[in-house]
């Protein structure tokens, strides 16, 4: 489920900013969750469970 991978990949962003990891592998993780989250979204609309103000 996409909760999981986003929390996954929100786990794993911080433990590569927490130990000083190299900026491109950071942005990389970061761009990652990134695209993970706007799918979550899409999602969400799709089966019109967006409320207007969350």
């Amino acid at each position: 489920m996409l909760n999981d991978e986003i929390r996954k990949k929100r786990e794993e962003l911080n433990k590569s900013i927490e130990e000083n990891r190299d900026y491109d592998y950071i942005y990389k993780i970061s761009v990652e969750l990134d695209e993970l989250i706007a799918d979550f979204y899409r999602e969400e609309e799709v089966e019109g469970q967006i409320a207007v103000n969350r």
